[in-house]
């Protein structure tokens, strides 16, 4: 299966520049972006919610950067960082997507804002929603505690 802009020219600052563009054409009142080793984050504001994304970026010393696929051979230290900035791209690329994508849904009355935006949404401890909620469900969902599958209006 092919990954979305896999081979995409985009460079990254440019899709923040465009994220930053949508959510202020969505109504955000605050952006900010920043990054650290192994990861990136974006934030906004919008009514009233802080929401922040983090992305996860690739690690630069996976074999898939440093040897070539079809037979393994180590790649140049330029080859590395090309392949590497790609995958950098990528994952930008879908990132813009998905803001796009959550915000459309919104505006068109798919979904609410808090409901598609929930687990992103900054808690006044400064921990999204689903660092704090994500662990019990996956323990819920483990220990097989969790209820059949039932669709309300389709039983």
């Amino acid at each position: 299966m092919s990954r979305y802009a896999e081979s995409t020219g985009v460079p990254s600052d440019r899709s923040r520049s465009e994220i930053e563009r949508t959510l202020r054409r969505y109504g955000a009142t605050t952006f900010t972006y920043g990054w650290t080793e192994g990861r990136a984050a974006i934030g906004f504001v919008k009514d009233g919610r802080q929401i922040r994304f983090v992305l996860p970026l690739p690690d630069r010393d996976d074999r898939a950067f440093t040897h070539t696929p079809a037979r393994g051979t180590p790649r140049t230290e330029a080859e590395i960082e090309k392949q590497y900035e790609q995958a950098v791209r990528q994952r930008w690329r879908a990132l813009a997507l998905m803001v796009k994508a959550k915000l459309e849904a919104v505006d068109a009355g798919i979904v609410t804002f808090e409901a598609e935006f929930l687990p992103h949404t900054v808690l006044p401890s400064g921990r999204t929603v689903f660092e704090d909620i994500g662990p019990t469900i996956d323990l819920a969902y483990r220990s097989g505690q969790v209820a059949p599958l039932q669709i309300e209006g389709l039983r």
